[in-house]
């Protein structure tokens, strides 16, 4: 015997509002990317709102600080701070599993040189 009457229609009924927190959250992600100009960019995949989870990689730790409140209060964003990017860049959090997934501290640090949003450093003696 169980304590729900209907059981059906209290999962639809959960279902439906999950949907509509889904079609929200998807809503505040354009917003937050509207407002860091990423939808303007061509660099950015268009499909972005298909993934699980959004990588977001900043450049700097204060870029990092000041967008730590979309953290918290925006579903299916995760941030990683690369030293070695020259700006904000997306990514699907998946991609980033995969390849971060058994490597040690060092290298994912390696990786993020040229991956993730990393440009390698040219230095002047190397322009000569």
């Amino acid at each position: 015997m169980s304590v729900i009457k209907d059981e059906k229609k209290l999962l639809s009924t959960i279902k439906r509002i999950d949907e509509k927190i889904d079609k929200n959250n998807d809503q505040k992600i354009m917003a937050f990317f509207e407002s860091l100009g990423l939808t303007e960019r061509e660099d950015v995949p268009q499909n972005f709102l298909d993934w699980d989870t959004i990588l977001i990689v900043v450049p700097d730790r204060h870029i990092s600080h000041e967008l730590k409140y979309y953290k918290f209060s925006i579903s299916r964003l995760f941030f990683v701070t690369n030293p070695y990017a020259d700006k904000i860049h997306i990514y699907d959090f998946d991609e980033w599993k995969s390849v971060t997934r058994n490597k040690t501290q060092f290298q994912i640090r390696e990786i993020m040189k040229t991956n993730f949003g990393g440009v390698k450093k040219i230095t002047s003696a190397e322009n000569n």
